[in-house]
């Protein structure tokens, strides 16, 4: 079973960068997808991107494209969100999750088996 600890939250203004980590112990991370989702107040969870084992596949909701980037460090099993440009909208609890098929991806959260607690970002206009 692996745990999966997100880190790297917190509170920024608008235009403002935050990188978010998802450190992951139990098990290599090298062979699964990992998704990033979010939860803002009031709103249902949502798909941010995801990047897939072993390779450089990513793709990411349109609402972030050009300004977030999903990566992966094989060597500290941890898999990162570097967030550009913050947007209000962007605020929310954000997770990590690893999906057990291998070698696919997926903007379905019913898809993903481990998930992190989560790490607050708020984002102020």
């Amino acid at each position: 079973q692996v745990k999966l600890v997100e880190s790297g939250g917190g509170l920024v203004q608008a235009g403002d960068s935050l990188r978010l980590s998802c450190a992951a112990s139990g098990r290599s991370l090298v062979e699964y997808t990992v998704g990033w989702f979010r939860q803002g107040p009031g709103k249902d969870r949502e798909f941010v991107t995801f990047i897939i084992g072993r390779t450089t596949i990513t793709d990411y909701t349109d609402s972030v494209k050009g300004r977030f980037t999903i990566s992966r460090d094989n060597a500290k099993n941890t898999v990162y969100l570097q967030m550009n440009n913050l947007k209000p909208e962007d605020t929310g609890v954000y997770r990590c999750a690893t999906l057990m098929t291998l070698g696919i991806g997926s903007p379905n959260p019913d898809r993903y088996d481990s998930w992190g607690q989560g790490t607050q970002v708020f984002v102020s206009s």
